[in-house]
């Protein structure tokens, strides 16, 4: 009699913890879905839209700040439109001076934006 109640103890709590595993893991596997999905969702919706720009065709308020003195020795060596999320524009430059190289965000006006 001992060893059918010590049987049916053991057999009760490995059904238990099976039960218990297969509900941790379909709760992890929903869990990992349900994150995917709003990251897609969150990437798509935070995501900035870039697209390369000549130098030559910047506007002219950013070709004047480029020329001015305070840009004096630095040139342009890629240049991108980005709009923001919330439909801002600006132009991010690259720019160097030597070895040195520098990013630089613009309105169309030419003012710093960043």
């Amino acid at each position: 009699m001992k060893k059918l109640v010590v049987s049916a103890l053991a057999l009760t709590l490995i059904s238990f913890a099976s039960v218990q595993a297969q509900t941790a893991n379909q709760t992890t596997a929903d869990h990992a879905a349900h994150k995917e999905a709003t990251t897609q969702k969150t990437t798509k919706a935070d995501k900035e839209d870039k697209v390369a720009v000549k130098p030559e065709d910047l506007p002219e308020g950013v070709k004047k700040t480029i020329k001015s003195d305070e840009f004096s020795g630095w040139t342009v060596k890629k240049a991108f439109l980005v709009t923001e999320p919330d439909k801002t524009q600006y132009y991010e430059l690259q720019v160097a001076n030597g070895k040195e190289n520098a990013r630089v965000k613009l309105d169309k006006n030419g003012r710093n934006v960043g």
